[in-house]
């Protein structure tokens, strides 16, 4: 073994002759110490190993916790746990301002909601008996052993009835009401018998303590309780005879003011009855302001004249081939104070704008800054309608009043009331009945008056609500009005009665309706947002394919217009946003902020492809291209 070991030390580290021999020539000191590892243990040595511990024993402060913590939304335990664990409170930080309602488990809003297997009987009793008596089990009690504590509700009511169901309300045989006894059948005086009363009756006052209520064949007071009247005196003496005018004995005098206070009553009276009473208000002053330097030009031509030097052949009966959206703004017109209630161009052409608003006047325009201002109403004027050559123009306002205007002139023709606030008017648009003019009024009426006698000759009425709207269809021969009744109905001219009604449960009040410019379908804004589109042509049917929507409108009476070629639908909204959808898709195209407050109409150019009008409740009224 010390040769191995001996052996091991000489052994160099390469293997090389030259290193054999100069390690043979020159040997190493070696240091015991350094090969003391390698040396046999000593037979008379002793080691002992220390023992090892993998899991000693610790001591803590505190009792240690060895149950597994349970999730509180958790539903479902896979094993069994005990009762501690289960209803152990939350770990974490606990808010201390919390009720003790709030801080308890719960599932919704108002506690937490388990659920039970009920026998669908038993519960419809206990529903019943709680409905009917105000009492049931408490679902929350073990209910095996009744008492007052297992009740909730009216728990005296229930102790009173011995905790009677509804199933159970007859009284049993041992609580029968019991009878006096009576009496000896052969004492005829006190002998009761069948008609003895019950021991818990009360008795009922005599008949003669009780006023006793007359038939209809005792009509009469008895004589003795007749009323005396007062000796009406001699008949020959005609001052003081009183006759069967007498006044009864008991019969008091109600007391009379005396002349001051008649006075001060009369007063009042009459100021109530002017307050009340609709009283006949006299028609506005009309005045007439022109706002361009000569009402005619060179040739002794008015405003009127259809120019024909902008470009565009203005008199052409053709639409343009394609139209645009449009994308800027050119031009905004600020002459209203107040807001603007709806916009007209002038018939065929366009050239000239006419506008009425709230601050009581009406603006006739070109479309350029040139304007002949008109003011005749006492209140913010409604609606306003050229007739077919544009010469002549009707306005409806707040004060009652409509009123037939000279659109050269700006003088007032006529006017027109029924003392009724109109919302709409419309001329009837064939060539021949220039003269008549129908209105929607306040009253659920539509009224037609005659320009040339100024009266009324025809009334319908069979709406239930205020009229909003009037347009004329099928070559002029009918029109259809729409009210806040929620229905639509289509009449004949002079017909006064409705032979179309169309009124859904689903359908909403839709004051702004507008025909297409082909004549086929009328373009109606609903009140829920929605633009729905009806055949113009013997049904009336609804386009349930044409539903525009997008916009903001309930509670705005918010214009619909079609591009000419029919391509667009154009509409304000209550965000004063000019949308434009598509005719085919119905989907929205554009978007523009076109005014502060509602954009209460929009109106697209006859002859222009991408020129459209808005009219805002800001008082403005902007040209878009």
């Amino acid at each position: 073994m010390a040769a191995a070991v001996g052996g091991l030390v000489s052994y160099g580290s390469d293997s090389d002759s030259e290193n054999e021999s100069e390690s043979r020539t020159s040997p190493q000191k070696v240091e015991p110490d350094s090969v003391a590892h390698l040396q046999p243990l000593k037979s008379d040595i002793i080691t002992t190993l220390a023992a090892l511990n993998s899991a000693p024993e610790v001591a803590v402060k505190e009792d240690v916790e060895t149950g597994v913590h349970l999730d509180p939304a958790l539903k479902e335990v896979t094993y069994n746990p005990t009762f501690e664990t289960m209803f152990a409170p939350e770990f974490g930080p606990v808010n201390p301002f919390r009720s003790q309602q709030m801080a308890a488990p719960r599932n919704m809003l108002s506690g937490y909601a388990e659920p039970a297997h009920v026998n669908d009987f038993m519960f419809e009793q206990q529903r019943r008996t709680f409905s009917t008596f105000g009492y049931a089990l408490d679902p929350s009690v073990d209910t095996s052993q009744v008492s007052s504590s297992s009740y909730i509700g009216a728990i005296e009511e229930a102790e009173k009835n011995k905790g009677l169901t509804v199933f159970e309300t007859g009284p049993k045989k041992s609580e029968k009401r019991k009878k006096v006894k009576g009496g000896d059948a052969a004492d005829i005086d006190s002998f009761l018998g069948p008609w003895a009363k019950y021991q818990d009756e009360k008795d009922v006052a005599k008949p003669s303590e009780v006023r006793r209520r007359l038939t209809v064949f005792e009509t009469g007071p008895k004589k003795s309780e007749k009323r005396k009247k007062v000796k009406g005196g001699d008949a020959a003496d005609i001052d003081s005879f009183l006759g069967p005018w007498a006044k009864y004995q008991d019969e008091k005098d109600v007391a009379k003011p005396s002349e001051d206070e008649q006075k001060e009553l009369d007063e009042i009276t009459a100021k109530r009855q002017k307050r009340g009473k609709n009283e006949e208000e006299s028609p506005a002053e009309e005045k007439t302001i022109l706002h361009i330097k000569d009402a005619y030009d060179y040739q002794g031509r008015s405003y009127l004249h259809i120019p024909q030097d902008v470009g565009i052949n203005l008199r052409s009966p053709d639409i343009p081939d394609k139209c645009y959206l449009p994308k800027k703004q050119l031009h905004v017109w600020t002459g209203h104070t107040k807001g603007v209630s709806a916009i007209r161009l002038f018939p065929a052409s366009g050239h000239l704008l006419l506008s009425c608003s709230m601050d009581c006047k009406i603006k006739v325009r070109f479309l350029n800054t040139s304007r002949v201002e008109v003011r005749g109403h006492s209140k913010a004027v409604r609606d306003v309608c050229f007739n077919n050559t544009g010469t002549q123009f009707l306005s409806a306002a707040y004060d009652r009043y409509l009123k037939l205007w000279d659109s050269e002139t700006g003088q007032c023709i006529a006017r027109f009331t029924n003392r009724k606030v109109p919302y709409c008017v419309k001329f009837n648009p064939d060539e021949d009945k220039q003269n008549l003019f129908v209105a929607g009024m306040s009253d659920k009426k539509i009224v037609q008056w005659d320009i040339r006698s100024g009266e009324v000759v025809q009334e319908y009425d069979r709406h239930l609500g205020a009229v909003n709207t009037i347009t004329f269809v099928d070559e002029n021969r009918r029109f259809v009005s729409t009210s806040d009744d929620k229905s639509l109905r289509v009449w004949e001219w002079d017909i006064p009665v409705d032979f179309k009604y169309i009124a859904e449960p689903s359908m909403h009040s839709m004051p702004a309706v507008t025909l297409s410019p082909n004549g086929k379908w009328l373009a109606c804004q609903s009140m829920d947002n929605q633009i729905l589109i009806f055949g113009a042509q013997n049904r009336f049917r609804l386009n349930k394919k044409k539903i525009f929507k997008g916009h903001m409108v309930a509670g705005y009476a918010c214009q619909v217009d079609f591009s000419p070629d029919m391509s667009y639908v154009v509409s304000g909204d209550a965000d004063g946003k000019l949308n434009i959808w598509d005719w085919k898709t119905t989907k929205l195209y554009h978007r523009i902020k076109a005014h502060d407050k509602v954009c209460i109409s929009a109106l697209w150019h006859p002859h222009e492809t991408s020129k459209v009008i808005t009219c805002g409740w800001d008082g403005q009224i902007k040209l878009w291209d």
